[in-house]
């Protein structure tokens, strides 16, 4: 998986987490970005890959965004690792 395509896909998680009424508020406020915040920074693989690190805090949050875009669960961890700092251990 090239990181161009990682990044397609991360923007794709982006849309439905922008699209989750009660979760898009609650990635907000963890993040401190604003609305503005995402439009301009929606392109940066950084950004990205803050996205899947805050779905993937939620074992929930993985099967609902994976299912809604028709991916396994863990395409989300394999999409994660060719984003920046994707190559850090997880200790959890």
């Amino acid at each position: 998986m090239q990181q161009e395509f990682a990044e397609t896909r991360a923007l794709q998680a982006l849309a439905w987490l922008a699209s989750q009424e009660e979760l898009f508020p609650v990635f907000l406020g963890t993040t401190g970005a604003s609305e503005a915040d995402l439009r301009a920074r929606a392109g940066e693989a950084e950004f990205l890959a803050s996205v899947l690190d805050f779905l993937m805090m939620d074992d929930a949050w993985v099967v609902d965004c994976a299912a809604a875009l028709g991916w396994a669960p863990e395409d989300l961890i394999r999409i994660r690792a060719f984003l920046p700092g994707g190559d850090l251990p997880n200790w959890t």
